[in-house]
């Protein structure tokens, strides 16, 4: 975005909000995480031409440790970085929209180019690499959670119930309205089978990375509103262990350059490029199961038990599978990626998703529907290991990316082991 385009954003927004005190300007790190700081309104105008914050938000683990830097992405310093402005990001924040507004930044390198390190960067390149083919997904998410009130107990509901608490409704009402504010096509918010349990929809859209901005918003959003109203929102993969966990799921499908479907076939009679793509997911999924699966807890939704996988499939209108093809026209055929946590970062998530049909449309024949992928790692360091060893995954990521990602992640598991449980205290009397 050129520095005029900025300053008629920022002319357009405080015409709008004219009580602005604010602005939080943010990157999102390696983990989905808000990393930046908060200025003043008058800071608002310079920030066209850009501000500065260390490489090293991307060298961090969930509780924002630091790596060791130089080792894990082969530098030998750790640079400060011109960051701009992303077009169309400046937006009110939930905590106070009148006077607080938010900011999207993304990270250049010394040369101007994007950062590497950056997963908002790596989706685009990835998708630029399908964009050089003729080929355009189209992609549209939803995000499940569970909203918890912080005084009293959790209310059950069933699934698709309209009649919900009034606390959670005046919740919604302020959700609903803010995303109106903001541009989010949010297409619907459905109460799930578990208590208290909720999903975000947003609408299909071929502005890829910007439907990635949007989740990333819209997690911040919902946590924001939900504290202001003395309810919590988790986005963990498996906050409770007797209910349902919480997943992201994306649907995708790819248009050619006059937006025709080349997904689009008729039901149980999947096409060339259809069974392809679902080939190329199904090969690279053990691998990208670290991506998916972020965290230890990510892994708890994955398990039917410790020995077996709950998702690991594909099939039409089966929501057990990893990839499902949902009920639809033939024109509108498309895939619905359901392995990914609510925890995990939509950027990265996509990225693997469109590294894998990238697979299959380069690597497999496909002549037949693809074989289901008999295992997949189900713990964290299983996961990692498949990582490390799929050469087409780390290359597409990054080769630097994919040290520092596999870095943070044996961090956050060396806390993990580190913890004494108290079930370990009750069986160690």
């Amino acid at each position: 975005m050129s520095h005029n385009d900025f300053q008629q954003e920022v002319k357009d927004y405080l015409k709008k909000y004219p009580a602005t005190r604010y602005i939080d300007i943010y990157l999102h790190d390696i983990n989905g995480n808000v990393r930046g700081k908060r200025v003043t309104r008058d800071a608002l105008a310079s920030l066209g031409s850009g501000c500065y914050f260390p490489l090293s938000v991307y060298a961090m683990d969930s509780d924002g440790g630091v790596v060791n830097f130089s080792e894990a992405a082969g530098m030998n310093e750790e640079p400060d970085c011109l960051c701009l402005p992303v077009k169309g990001s400046l937006r009110p924040c939930a905590r106070e929209p009148e006077h607080h507004a938010q900011l999207l930044l993304t990270m250049k390198q010394a040369d101007g180019s994007p950062c590497q390190l950056e997963p908002r960067a790596i989706l685009s390149r990835i998708l630029g690499l399908l964009h050089a083919r003729g080929i355009y997904p189209v992609i549209a998410a939803e995000m499940e959670f569970y909203l918890t009130s912080v005084r009293q107990g959790a209310h059950h509901s069933g699934g698709f119930h309209l009649d919900m608490p009034q606390q959670h409704q005046r919740f919604i009402d302020a959700l609903e309205q803010l995303s109106r504010s903001q541009h989010l096509e949010v297409t619907g918010l459905v109460a799930e089978a578990e208590s208290d349990q909720f999903e975000l929809n947003l609408a299909h859209s071929d502005e890829v990375v910007k439907v990635c901005d949007n989740v990333l918003t819209l997690r911040r959003m919902t946590r924001l509103l939900a504290e202001k109203q003395a309810l919590k929102a988790s986005f963990m993969a498996k906050p409770f262990s007797a209910q349902a966990g919480s997943g992201m799921h994306f649907h995708v499908s790819l248009n050619d350059a006059r937006g025709h479907n080349l997904f689009c076939s008729p039901t149980n009679a999947p096409n060339l490029t259809l069974r392809r793509s679902l080939a190329g997911l199904l090969t690279l999924m053990p691998a990208s199961m670290t991506i998916v699966a972020p965290h230890v807890n990510s892994f708890r939704r994955l398990r039917k038990s410790l020995t077996e996988a709950l998702f690991n499939d594909w099939g039409y209108n089966t929501r057990n599978a990893a990839l499902r093809i949902p009920c639809s026209s033939d024109v509108s055929r498309r895939i619905e990626y359901r392995l990914a946590g609510a925890d995990a970062n939509p950027y990265l998530v996509v990225a693997v998703i469109l590294l894998g049909v990238l697979y299959g449309l380069d690597n497999d024949s496909a002549e037949a529907p693809p074989a289901a992928q008999s295992s997949l790692p189900l713990f964290p360091l299983q996961a990692m290991q498949q990582f490390r060893q799929c050469e087409y995954l780390t290359a597409g990521l990054g080769e630097a990316f994919s040290q520092l990602w596999l870095a943070c992640r044996s961090r956050e598991l060396a806390q993990f082991e580190r913890q004494v449980t108290p079930f370990e205290y009750d069986i160690g009397q």
